[in-house]
């Protein structure tokens, strides 16, 4: 499929993560969205609380877009959360994470709950690379050889990794 004249296609950063997250996962959610907006990236969320909301923030803070994946059919507990700028109302549930990595260039997962788990999961079986900080620990069954995600032990390489890869609108 090729554009038409002028219209270049938008690279889009999935941040993955819980609606309940630690201070240390707002911070670097928030971060990685910052980032990823200055790069050009549109940043996709589940549009709720937490990381997602973070992410969200952080994205808006530097002129970026954001969008929202979101479970329910209308607004309502906590979805959209405030710094989402174009909330997709699916009412598909936690059905949604499938649009979330399938729609994605890179995922960025941080911290996590199961759905967090189900996104990973679903990300590496579409080939849409995964980045994971505080999240889950992954290993496949003996004798599989199987993509895995990119693990970041410590924040700080997270964050000085991310604009290597998010190239300008890459």
């Amino acid at each position: 499929m090729t554009n038409p004249p002028g219209v270049k296609p938008l690279s889009i950063l999935a941040v993955l993560g819980a609606g309940e997250a630690s201070a240390d996962e707002i911070a670097v959610a928030e971060r990685v969205g910052n980032i990823a907006a200055r790069a050009g990236w549109v940043v996709l969320t589940g549009g709720g609380p937490g990381v997602m909301e973070a992410a969200s923030r952080g994205a808006v803070e530097a002129g970026g877009l954001t969008v929202g994946i979101l479970p329910n059919a209308q607004a309502g507990s906590g979805y959209p959360n405030p710094w989402v700028m174009i909330p997709i109302f699916t009412g598909a549930g936690n059905a949604r994470n499938t649009f979330n990595v399938l729609s994605a260039k890179l995922c960025v997962a941080i911290g996590g709950a199961s759905g967090t788990l189900s996104e990973i999961a679903l990300a590496l079986k579409s080939g849409t690379p995964v980045w994971c900080w505080a999240s889950w620990s992954l290993a496949p069954p003996s004798g599989r050889k199987v993509s895995m995600p990119r693990v970041f032990e410590e924040a700080d390489d997270l964050i000085e990794a991310l604009p290597k890869f998010l190239i300008p609108n890459s």
